[in-house]
């Protein structure tokens, strides 16, 4: 599922005095979300906005409580204090999650954007069902709120990731490696918290929309058109961010269960030939040690085995190296159709198996070179970004706190 996060708000609204209204409020949110502190006048050079529409709207926001006023001593320390407008941290707050194969990754984010609190906990992977989830999950939450002294009324939003198929209208997770097709109801979670929103989302495409706001910031709008993220791990992810319409409209393709090749590799989705049966980490296992490909996968492959396998093959140990280049080709030939359904853009290669990158990147070439698209354009440029996880946690906070200033611009 596609969502457009509007980059300028004015050319996402439709006229009207309550949709102009809602706009102004939520442009002075966001910039202030992007920079921090500004001024008045800063705040109508940002927004474009006129200096009696600036005064309106921050005192709106104001009055509800969303911003406060502060003050910068003079330069010099003469003349009055510059007055400066913020995002009152304490307004509301995000609980933020990121569901991996063997963890829980948990975080508690302020109205300003920062993380004020994390923490992580292991999975049951034996005898874990979707109730017991739902339990420690409910558990986790407690404590993040119990640690910052806050109470349940100020969690906001409530904001979900995890790698395989959700259904974020409903939010649920659909198919996960752990669960198969057991569903999860993250709505049950609702209950404690009357004032939040759900959001539940791809792991991917937060990475996709982190990585693609980074490089925004990092460069003019001209020279930025979209970009593909790519996490290598247990599970093998893909997410798209593109401009479109003057805003960031994001995907997560279902890259890794994509078929691939006509073999008996078994994937963990129940389907041969996928991506992720030769890509993932127990494809990898599986093809290093010639273990048959119709063997059932393991639902985690811990990262130390995958390890042992990258020392054996930078050894010289010829089936481990057939076992990453087979890997790389998977993934190289899955991009080489990704690009030429898109277009050529910039990889951003993310994930634990960024370390084995050496390993995987000759076959990675070799498969984009099997199309006939990169042949005529050229291969796209690649970029390795160790830190999956500040990027999913970037991607909860900067999606989430979006919302959430929406609801705020609704506010009478």
């Amino acid at each position: 599922m596609a969502t457009a996060v509007p980059l300028n708000p004015s050319q996402a609204v439709k006229p009207g005095t309550e949709q102009l209204r809602r706009h102004n409020l939520a442009a002075v949110l966001g910039a202030l979300r992007e920079a921090g502190r500004l001024s008045h006048t800063d705040l109508s050079e940002r927004t474009g906005m006129a200096s009696a529409t600036v005064t309106a709207v921050t005192a709106d926001l104001e009055r509800v409580g969303a911003i406060e006023r502060l003050e910068q001593a003079a330069s010099g320390g003469r003349g009055r204090p510059r007055v400066l407008f913020a995002r009152r941290r304490t307004f509301s707050h995000v609980v933020a999650v990121q569901i991996s194969s063997d963890q829980l990754h948990y975080g508690l984010a302020d109205y300003g954007g920062t993380m004020i609190d994390r923490f992580s906990r292991p999975r049951d992977l034996v005898s874990g069902t979707p109730g017991s989830l739902l339990t420690e999950m409910a558990e986790a939450f407690a404590r993040l709120i119990d640690r910052s002294k806050l109470s349940p009324g100020s969690i906001g939003a409530i904001s979900l990731s995890s790698k395989g198929i959700v259904d974020p209208d409903a939010g649920r997770l659909v198919w996960s490696p752990v669960f198969g097709e057991r569903t999860v109801e993250f709505s049950s979670l609702l209950g404690a918290y009357p004032g939040a929103d759900l959001f539940v989302s791809n792991e991917t495409l937060l990475v996709a929309h982190a990585a693609a706001r980074k490089a925004m910031a990092q460069r003019s709008q001209g020279d930025f058109s979209g970009l593909i993220a790519l996490s290598l791990g247990h599970s093998i992810g893909l997410g798209i961010a593109r401009l479109s319409g003057g805003g960031l409209t994001v995907s997560a393709p279902n890259f890794g269960h994509m078929l691939n090749a006509v073999d008996d590799r078994l994937c963990r989705c129940g389907s041969r030939g996928c991506i992720e049966a030769t890509a993932g980490f127990y494809g990898i296992l599986r093809l290093a040690f010639q273990v048959p490909p119709n063997t059932i996968p393991a639902k985690f492959v811990p990262l130390a085995e995958i390890e042992k396998i990258a020392v054996s093959a930078r050894q010289g140990a010829r089936m481990a190296q057939y076992a990453f280049r087979q890997a790389g080709l998977a993934l190289g030939q899955g991009l080489s159709r990704v690009l030429s359904l898109n277009e050529t853009m910039p990889i951003t290669v993310t994930g634990p198996g960024t370390r084995f990158y050496d390993l995987l990147a000759g076959g990675m070439e070799e498969g984009l070179r099997q199309s006939l698209h990169v042949r005529l354009n050229g291969p796209p440029k690649i970029e390795v970004v160790s830190n999956e996880a500040e990027l999913v946690f970037d991607g909860h906070v900067d999606r989430t706190l979006s919302a959430v200033d929406l609801k705020v611009a609704a506010l009478r």
